[in-house]
This record gives C-alpha cells, sequence and structure tokens, in this order.
C-alpha cells in the first residue's frame, strides 16, 4: 500500500489519534492552497506590522504579495502616503524575512478595514444609535427570563406598548 506522504507515517503500536478536524482535512488536499496562502499572508502582515509607525498600523493592511511588490490596503489617502514613506524600511524588513520584493503598491479601501486577527472589535463610536443588530445581540446576552420569550422588552423607545386584543364586551 502507497502513502499519500501527506501525512508522518504510523507506528503499527500507536493508535491514530482519530479523525482529523476540518481544518486539517481541507488542508491536507490541494483545495486547502488558497487558505495556505491566507494563513501565510497572515503571518507575514503580523512580522512586518512592528516596521510601521503605531498610528499606521492601525490603518494598512498586508493584502497580497504579487510578483515582486508588496500590495497593502489603507483606509484613506492620507495614510496611503504616510505607507509611501515607510516603504524603505518595510521593503528591508521583507527583504531580511527571505522575500525578492522591489516595491510597494498601495491601494485605498473604501471604508474601515476589517480588524487585525487577534484584536478585539472595537466598541461602536459614542452617540451612535444602536443598530438593530446591536439591539438583537443584547437582547441575547441579557440574562433577563422574557429576553427572547416575545413580551415587552423595554426597547427604550417611547409610545411603543406591546399589542394586547381586545377584551370581550367592551365598546
Amino acid at each position: 500500500m502507497s502513502r499519500s506522504g501527506s501525512a508522518p507515517p504510523q507506528d503499527a503500536a500507536t493508535p491514530p489519534a482519530g479523525p482529523p478536524t476540518a481544518l486539517d482535512a481541507l488542508l491536507a488536499d490541494a483545495a486547502g492552497d488558497p487558505l495556505r496562502r491566507a494563513q501565510w499572508l497572515d503571518a507575514l502582515d503580523r512580522s512586518l506590522r512592528p516596521c510601521l509607525p503605531p498610528a499606521l498600523a492601525a490603518h494598512a493592511r498586508l493584502a497580497n504579495v504579487r510578483d515582486d511588490r508588496l500590495v497593502y490596503l489603507v483606509d484613506h489617502p492620507a495614510w496611503n502616503a504616510r505607507l509611501r514613506l515607510a516603504a524603505p524600511a518595510l521593503l528591508d524588513a521583507a527583504r531580511s524575512l527571505g522575500l525578492g520584493v522591489a516595491g510597494v503598491t498601495i491601494r485605498t479601501w473604501q471604508g474601515p478595514l476589517p480588524p487585525a486577527p487577534g484584536t478585539p472589535p472595537a466598541p461602536p463610536a459614542r452617540g451612535r444609535r444602536p443598530s438593530a443588530l446591536d439591539t438583537a445581540l443584547a437582547l441575547l446576552r441579557s440574562d433577563t427570563p422574557e429576553a427572547g420569550a416575545g413580551g415587552d422588552r423595554g426597547s427604550g423607545r417611547r409610545g411603543l406598548r406591546p399589542v394586547r386584543p381586545p377584551e370581550e364586551g367592551a365598546s
């Protein structure tokens, strides 16, 4: 019987560790190549992030390495200019990691960038009205028994009362 080489051969005395996890199964096949590349880009972004000024690091993400260029996304044109100034340090750091890069391409993303992996989500801005999703999440997180039971949940809106059926005999 031939082995594919994707897993180390197991000793006959050692029982198998169990079924592979979904991630392990995906990465064992060629279909996992995009996922492996995304993980590599994430690790590379984390390696290069300390080379950026702290204010810029929150507004720039490594999106790709294409040919001999690092491709970065920024969330505003002002950060585009600041990243261009930091490009020589980024290129030196990337070369020290073994990448043969010769330049940096910077694209401006319309809207906020997704948070860097491992960072907690930002709290909602002060003075902003909570969205319907925020309200629903707050209801799910509340530990009151009526959460999800369908009664008056105290939505905080004036003038809203639960609808009650009319009483019989009332005119």
